[in-house]
């Protein structure tokens, strides 16, 4: 009993408070074993309020623990399909399981592995969050007597706690997961910090990239909702992925169109986010092949589109109504970044850059002529970006 209230109580107050689930859950494991419970591993899964994962977790053993991703395509699996996840949070209860003389016919391939690792029972169960939700968790022991009634007591008994301790950070991460969704890394960490008064703004030296779908309104007159959506989601794979690895942030989505920015810290930097917006449009360009042999396999049309790269001071931070704000990045290297996208077509590249840009990063950029901007007195010249041999 002592055990217990000591759990308990460290839940309760530094387990609270802590911010690390991974801490978490071997504290509560590392508790229970000195009860006397004779845990071998355990999975604590949360599920997510998130358009891209729907669960999160942390595994331990007494190697360690580390926690994991779902996402919601795994739900379509054989491992998740038939697993005790799955009976718990559609019957809404407990799973008590021996895990000797399985027939791996039968059984849940995760059962089958368990047991073949020495594990000789098996428990799962619910936790209950204050906004209603359910969450889920399953112990395994190696005991040659299994989990005894007393065990499995101890484990529900402390369960409270453990649901203390995990909600806030479930919440946090589901929160901070939703807004970096929606808003990118670097608009979600300021919001988080707290930007979030209407006209509040940052003057900042970026990179800008901007990339536009080639054809979007034919296909949007001309295709299924269905064809329209699945075009727009191959190619915003390609260049957010692509912007993402080279270290920029996607700010927003509009219509067809990506905007993107490299932020640069210092001077030194300049030259390295000038070469990782270019590397970042090469690596677009480059999966845009495979996405279209794909396409192209399906009977779907091949897609294109443009990029153009500026760089020069925006202005970053939230605009709109009392009501409703956006987070994006104006000012004149924006509009010239979208202009000279405008002129791809013309030119006869996917990739333009300003001289700013190119000028770095020489041996990325090949020159093509000076060419008149709308808003512009005077022509600028262009680079084009050499793209990568297929």
């Amino acid at each position: 009993m002592e055990h217990m209230v000591k759990l308990t109580d460290w839940m309760i107050q530094e387990g609270r408070c802590a911010d690390d689930p991974v801490k978490v859950v071997s504290h509560f494991c590392s508790a229970l074993i000195e009860a006397g419970v004779p845990l071998w591993r355990a999975n604590i899964g949360q599920r997510f309020a998130n358009p891209l994962l729907i669960a999160w977790g942390v595994v331990w053993t007494p190697d360690g623990a580390e926690s994991y991703d779902v996402t919601h395509e795994t739900t379509l699996t054989d491992s998740y399909v038939g697993s005790s996840f799955e009976y718990i949070l559609q019957h809404k209860k407990p799973l008590h399981k021996s895990l000797r003389q399985l027939d791996p016919e039968t059984e849940h391939i995760s059962y089958v592995e368990f047991a073949e690792l020495g594990g000789t029972d098996y428990y799962a169960t619910l936790l209950y969050y204050g906004d209603g939700s359910l969450h889920g968790c399953t112990f395994v022991t190696q005991d040659q007597d299994g989990f005894l009634p007393q065990h499995l007591e101890m484990i529900e008994a402390t369960l409270p706690a453990l649901s203390c301790a995990l909600e806030p950070v479930t919440m946090r991460k589901s929160s901070k997961s939703l807004l970096r969704t929606y808003l990118g890394h670097g608009p979600s960490e300021a919001v988080w910090n707290g930007t979030i008064k209407r006209g509040e703004r940052t003057t900042i030296e970026a990179v800008v990239m901007f990339s536009d779908l080639r054809g979007f309104t034919a296909m949007s007159d001309n295709s299924p909702e269905e064809r329209v959506f699945e075009a727009l989601n191959g190619y915003f794979d390609l260049v957010v992925q692509s912007v993402e690895e080279h270290g920029g942030d996607v700010l927003k989505f509009m219509g067809d169109g990506i905007l993107s920015i490299f932020p640069i810290s210092d001077r030194a930097n300049r030259a390295k986010q000038c070469g990782n917006a270019a590397r970042a449009a090469q690596d677009a360009i480059a999966g845009l092949t495979a996405l279209n042999v794909n396409r192209n396999q399906a009977n779907q049309p091949s897609l294109d589109f443009g990029v153009g790269i500026n760089v020069g001071q925006v202005s970053y931070g939230n605009i709109g109504s009392p009501g409703r704000l956006d987070f994006t990045v104006l000012g004149g290297a924006v509009n010239l970044a979208s202009r000279i996208e405008g002129l791809t077509k013309t030119v006869g590249s996917r990739i333009l850059a300003t001289a700013a840009v190119a000028n770095v990063s020489p041996d990325l950029f090949s020159p093509c002529g000076s060419y008149a901007i709308r808003g512009l007195a005077d022509p600028i010249e262009l680079f084009t970006l050499i793209e990568p041999p297929h």
